[in-house]
């Protein structure tokens, strides 16, 4: 019984990031493992250039290579990583600045359900060109879309 649900989690682990290898880039995806290397190289024969410990952290794929990315993290640094460290889940990382509203509904003029600082990232559900759910913890709202790095201006997606 034991093996049959480490099998099913396995599959569902490497169906999640099947989803990031088929697309072709640029594409938004996100770190899925709690420590991710980034290399110089699509190898790991090249050295080691960044260690993240930051599960869900947004990056940009803008290459392919098989069973690797090259990647751009929220900072702007470039690197390769192995493809299994990543995954097709949406997130966004706030942008500089002052700390930004997290609105109950999408629009300026709704209420204010929290406010999150520079760099907090949350995962995204839903972007409708102006304005993404974000959900931070187990707190959900809705954030401008130019204010969080991890989305393309005008981007519209639903998951």
């Amino acid at each position: 019984m034991f093996k049959r649900g480490v099998g099913v989690a396995l599959l569902l682990t490497l169906a999640s990031t099947a989803g990031a290898q088929d697309k072709k880039p640029p594409y938004w995806a996100s770190i899925a493992s709690g420590e991710a290397m980034m290399r110089t190289g699509p190898g790991r024969n090249y050295p080691g250039t960044w260690l993240y410990k930051r599960r869900d952290l947004p990056i940009r794929v803008i290459q392919v290579y098989p069973n690797w990315r090259k990647i751009e993290d929220p900072d702007g640094e470039q690197g390769w990583m192995l493809v299994t460290l990543l995954s097709d889940r949406r997130t966004g990382i706030v942008k500089p600045g002052e700390p930004r509203d997290i609105h109950t509904k999408p629009d300026a003029n709704a209420p204010v359900r929290y406010r999150a600082e520079h760099g907090v990232v949350g995962r995204l559900a839903k972007c409708n060109g102006s304005w993404c759910q974000i959900q931070i913890g187990a707190r959900k709202g809705w954030i401008a879309q130019s204010e969080i790095w991890g989305v393309t201006d005008g981007e519209t997606f639903d998951d």
